[in-house]
């Protein structure tokens, strides 16, 4: 059964960093993309950026410049950096691998 498994979240001041973690298991061999989404009080599920197994990346034109993504094997970073308020929401973590996976999500919540 696969899983991705997603840590990291919390709660930081404006201008702060964090770092999500996104873990897959029960997958065997690489898997093609992997990404992230965020969800916000009351609003509908963005994309925010994703890396592919040769290593291309895209990201969101809201986080470009902040927010690198990464990859190790099938465990996947999102490095956040001037978080401002607006970030806040539920991280999700996306792999596709024939289909699409989700994770259950992590909270992050940028406030002062």
């Amino acid at each position: 059964q696969v899983q991705l498994v997603e840590s990291g979240g919390g709660l930081v001041h404006p201008v702060g960093s964090l770092r999500l973690s996104c873990a897959a298991s029960g997958i065997i061999g690489s898997i093609n993309v992997m990404g992230w989404y965020r969800q916000a009080p009351g609003k509908v599920r963005e994309y925010v950026a994703h890396i592919i197994s040769g290593g291309s990346t895209n990201y969101a034109d809201s986080v470009k410049g902040r927010f690198t993504i990464s990859r190790d094997k099938n465990t996947v970073y999102l490095q956040m950096n001037s978080l401002k308020p607006e970030d806040t929401a539920v991280y999700y973590c996306s792999a596709v691998h024939g289909i699409r996976y989700w994770g259950k999500g992590t909270l992050v919540t940028v406030s002062s």
